[in-house]
């Protein structure tokens, strides 16, 4: 069972449906209950850090989300999902989940067109059974103004747009992508495949 996590953010039902493409059984999580009744968890985002900090946790979920990234619980955030992981956040100037250490930053050249959206490629930097099939430098769809500084030891896939920036990371039972799979085509198809069967995990 996959849980996508409803807290007030766009784009959740095309991950749903990339999700019942692929087969898998969902339900969306507005709750604690049926928090407990999912094997894998994804948090997408479209919207804003603090917006979406304030709704997780005027419903409730904020703490429960945590503990179950720490007990182990399989976990896909993507673009915001991947943003509210991390300490702190320029966007809003507050603090996120601080499951993972670093910052999320909006991109400073003047030269670049913000939100920096359309296809990119990701840049494999570690082996992953996350890419299984899936050709290095591959293009992805992303939809962003803010990305994530942090330690390399957590990043495995990288992206340029005049700077370079972490397009996904990965520790222990954490997955998170600036891109988004689910508007990716066969490519995000067979990454989000790939999470599913959980083998990366080992």
């Amino acid at each position: 069972m996959v849980g996508i996590i409803k807290y007030g953010s766009g784009n959740i039902y095309s991950v749903f449906s990339a999700l019942k493409f692929l087969g898998k059984e969902v339900v969306f999580i507005e709750n604690l209950k049926m928090l407990d009744k999912v094997n894998y968890l994804i948090l997408p985002g479209v919207g804003s850090f603090a917006s979406s900090m304030e709704n997780l946790e005027k419903i409730g979920l904020l703490e429960k989300i945590v503990y179950k990234l720490e007990d182990g619980v399989p976990f896909l955030g993507i673009c915001l999902g991947l943003q509210l992981l991390f300490d702190w956040s320029e966007e809003g100037k507050i603090e996120g989940f601080g499951i993972l250490k670093g910052k999320v930053v909006k991109f400073k050249n003047k030269n670049i067109k913000i939100p920096h959206m359309g296809w990119n490629k990701v840049k494999v930097l570690k082996d992953s059974l996350l890419f299984k099939d899936i050709m290095d430098n591959s293009y992805f769809y992303f939809a962003h103004s803010y990305y994530v500084k942090t330690q390399k030891k957590f990043i495995i896939g990288k992206t340029n747009y005049k700077v370079d920036f972490p397009s996904i990371i990965v520790k222990e039972n954490i997955v998170g992508t600036q891109f988004h799979p689910e508007k990716s085509g066969e490519i995000g198809l067979l990454f989000l495949k790939n999470f599913l069967e959980g083998k990366w995990l080992q």
